[in-house]
């Protein structure tokens, strides 16, 4: 379990939006995290493949 202070203007937005969505606040912020973690998790990744491909012969080398 997670408890997050959202603000008043925040957490009345969120309220707004579940409102007029028909959805929960919680289903709200569970996408929201979840979207920004796949954003995140594609990043890194590009950032790490780039990384790899750039010291391809030193990775060689260490995995001998």
């Amino acid at each position: 379990m997670l408890a997050v202070s959202l603000g008043p203007r925040l957490h009345r937005a969120l309220l707004d939006l579940a409102d007029a969505t028909g959805c929960t606040p919680e289903d709200i912020v569970v996408d929201a995290v979840r979207a920004r973690l796949g954003a995140e998790e594609g990043r890194v990744r590009e950032v790490a493949e780039g990384l790899a491909g750039a010291h391809t012969e030193l990775l060689r080398r260490l995995g001998e």
